[in-house]
Parts: C-alpha cells; sequence; structure tokens
C-alpha cells in the first residue's frame, strides 16, 4: 500500500502542495491536475490508484468527471475519496450516490486524510485478492488457484502463479526488480540478482505451453529497459 500513487485533483495549488507532502510522509507517491480535463488524461495515463477529487473544478466538476469514470469499463473501478468544500449532507449523499468511495470535507485533517485513504486501499485490495482476474481469454482464478487461457488449464508453479497474479492486478503499470520482489516474494526475502528474470522466463513459458493461442500471452509481460518489466496488451 505504500507505493500507492495517488492522483490529487483540485485547482488551488496551496491544497495540491499540502495533500502532495502529507502523502509523501506518509509514504505513498502522488500527482496532480488543476482541472477535469488534466484529471481524466492522467488517470488513463498513469493508472493511479486513487484519486482524490475536489468537487469545484474548472472545465466541469468533480461529480461529473466521477460519473464520467464509473461509466467507463477502464476506468469503473478506480477508487475515489471527495475531498471538497462542499459539506451538507445533500452534498454527500449525491457524491457517494455516484459511486465515490468517501467523502472528505475542507478543512480537513492530514492524519485523517491518511486515515481514509488506507482504509478505501485495503478495502478495495481485500475484494482484488479473491477476484477472478482475467485478460482477453486469460484467466486466474485466486480462489481455486487455477490459470485457463480458452479455457485450458495451464500449468506453473507457485511462484509464477504469485507473480502473473501481480502482473494481472497491476497491468500497465511498469515496476522494477526490487518491487517485484517486494510485492511477490515479501521485503525480507534475499534474493539473488537474476532470480526475479529466471521466474520471468519461467511465466512466459507457461503463458507460451498452451498450443493454437490466438493470442501469445507471454508477449504480454513485457521488458522495460532499464526500468523493469509490466504486463500490458498495447504493443512494448
Amino acid at each position: 500500500m505504500s507505493e500507492s500513487t495517488i492522483l490529487i485533483v483540485d485547482d488551488e495549488a496551496a491544497i495540491r502542495d499540502m495533500v502532495s507532502i502529507t502523502l509523501d510522509l506518509a509514504g505513498f507517491s502522488s500527482i496532480s491536475a488543476e482541472n477535469a480535463h488534466d484529471a481524466h488524461v492522467a488517470i488513463i495515463d498513469k493508472k493511479p490508484d486513487l484519486v482524490l477529487l475536489d468537487w469545484m473544478l474548472p472545465g466541469g466538476s468533480g461529480i461529473e468527471l466521477a460519473r464520467r469514470l464509473r461509466r467507463d469499463e477502464l476506468t469503473a473501478n478506480i477508487p475515489i475519496i471527495m475531498l471538497t468544500a462542499k459539506s451538507s449532507e445533500d452534498n454527500k449523499v449525491q457524491g457517494l450516490s455516484e459511486g465515490v468511495d468517501d467523502y472528505v470535507t475542507k478543512p480537513f485533517s492530514p492524519r485523517e486524510l491518511v486515515a481514509r485513504i488506507k482504509t478505501v486501499l485495503r478495502r478495495i485490495d481485500d475484494k482484488q485478492k479473491n477476484k477472478a482476474l482475467q485478460v482477453f481469454d486469460l484467466q486466474l482464478d485466486p480462489t481455486s488457484h487455477r490459470i485457463t487461457i480458452e479455457d485450458k488449464p495451464v500449468e506453473m508453479g507457485p511462484t509464477e502463479f504469485r507473480l502473473l497474479k501481480f502482473f494481472l492486478m497491476n497491468q500497465e503499470k511498469v515496476f522494477s526488480r526490487d518491487h517485484i520482489q517486494d510485492s511477490v516474494w515479501g521485503g525480507n526475502v534475499y534474493l539473488e540478482e537474476r532470480t526475479i528474470d529466471v521466474h520471468i522466463r519461467r511465466l512466459r513459458k507457461a503463458l507460451s505451453s498452451v498450443e493454437g493461442a490466438t493470442i501469445d500471452y507471454a508477449r504480454l509481460v513485457q521488458t522495460v529497459r532499464g526500468a523493469g518489466y509490466r504486463f500490458s496488451v498495447r504493443p512494448a
């Protein structure tokens, strides 16, 4: 959770800066946008883990943006916390009715904001852990611990299973070897320098094991030179 990226959407630079410092001190990374258009572009391009969204924005309200995100399959599940001066009960009810995950009013306590963010991310993470993950005809079921491609079983070791699950839950993001190690093996495990590369090769081999598959899923596990690896349906 400490590696999560938070998008701060607010037209006041002072608020963006203050929240950014708060998030940095709490171990998060942050990006920011000052209007609805820039926020939507950042969400599509950067895939933040959570959005802090002001209600009143130039070029469209935060509620309109939240509604747009919930309608789009690509962004429907991104967590949203409204961070706004609109504090009436009607405003809160409207925000929650539009599908936002939490509602924090200005002025706010930085400690409370961080606690709210962690709570929402934890809740989302708990939901995702047992959710079947699918990309095209590749499906991973954490509950039954099965992987299929076009309904044909794919055999792979437990480490490759965890590695694939990590990638499927974090698509289109680039991760360093250190980040992958911490997320898949745990931060207290020592690995030799090329251990992760070996398991990536094994994962690709397993994903290529289904004969006649219409998609080469191994190619979706992409090497990003000088940075690490990502799982992406886009060309490398």
